[in-house]
């Protein structure tokens, strides 16, 4: 059965590339990175019930699953070439395998990316995958760049998942505009777009950049960690989505954003100077992008409320051993 299941995933991903010499079916994938291109590698487990509620759709997991590696590679600039797939299930389950691999498939094929090997075996339902892409040397962005004076933007939505998370949970009234805001705010968190044309247009751009899993808060502090930076945020331009705002409250909407994660937005600084160059980069590929604060001395990240006032710390993002 295991063997089943294995061809199965390699009919339903399969995706030919020039620089794989030997794909599923043997000990380990050959693969050849190109001449001058430095190799990124990234690796995320989804476990359900921590990453996915129960009851997902299998289609939808495996695209996120993927989805969650390559917006690390669309942070560090980097363009997808393979994955691995390491897939636990309770029980052999074809139909669940067949539709996850096409949600799988659905993500990869537009960026030619090869599933080259992997595992199954039995136990708790999660999914680990690698993704490796490739980057050209000294262009891979960063968390360590980021310099006082710097501006701080975002892309796309702030805080759609984490709404479509706790949406899940409660029910709203069953209208038109209820139930559209509510499934575009689910659909954001099961299946998000990872911006890696963005993060390809950055590169030469931005001295800093994150994608933003585990909050902005959060993940704009990991910047400012690393560069030795701290940053100032104001809630009054953060960009929040129509469907947010249909549902939730301000304060609700604002928490979401700030705290939420998941939605797989990238985070970057950019000095001034270059802002016209972002715009005109960004715009070119239909990116949206928000300018929420700069880059100040000190540490940490400070977030200023929509009457001007500091907030009190205390926005802590995603942490899986908390």
């Amino acid at each position: 059965m295991e063997f089943s299941l294995i061809e199965r995933i390699r009919a339903l991903t399969e995706q030919p590339r020039d620089d794989v010499r030997l794909g599923i079916g043997d000990d380990a994938a050959l693969l050849s990175v190109p001449v001058g291109q430095d190799l990124a590698v990234a690796i995320d487990t989804l476990v359900e019930g921590v990453h996915f509620p129960p009851g997902t759709a299998a289609a939808d997991i495996g695209w996120k699953a993927l989805a969650v590696n390559l917006s690390d590679l669309a942070a560090m600039g980097a363009s997808p070439a393979w994955a691995l797939l390491a897939l636990t299930l309770p029980q052999p389950n074809q139909a669940f395998v067949e539709d996850f691999s096409r949600g799988f498939a659905e993500l990869a094929r537009p960026h030619r990316l090869a599933l080259v090997g992997g595992d199954t075996t039995r136990g708790p339902l999660s999914i680990s995958v690698a993704v490796h892409g490739f980057v050209a040397p000294e262009k891979a962005l960063v968390r360590t760049g980021a310099k006082v004076g710097d501006a701080v933007l975002v892309t796309g939505t702030l805080g759609d998942a984490a709404a479509g998370l706790h949406a899940l949970g409660n029910p709203f009234q069953a209208d038109d505009k209820h139930s559209s805001a509510r499934d575009f705010l689910v659909a954001r968190l099961n299946r998000p777009t990872p911006q890696l044309a963005a993060g390809s247009a950055l590169r030469g751009l931005a001295h800093a950049c994150i994608d933003i899993s585990d909050g902005l808060v959060a993940d704009l502090g990991h910047i400012c960690t690393a560069s030795g930076v701290a940053a100032e945020i104001d809630t009054a331009l953060m960009p929040l989505s129509p469907a947010l705002m249909a549902l939730y409250d301000d304060a609700s909407a604002q928490q979401f954003a700030l705290t939420g994660g998941d939605d797989y937005e990238l985070c970057f600084t950019v000095p001034m100077a270059r802002l016209a160059n972002v715009q005109s980069d960004l715009s070119r590929i239909g990116c949206g992008f928000t300018r929420i604060g700069r880059i100040v001395e000190g540490s940490g990240v400070k977030v200023r409320g929509a009457n001007g006032e500091w907030l009190e710390s205390g926005y802590a993002g995603w942490d899986h051993f908390a």
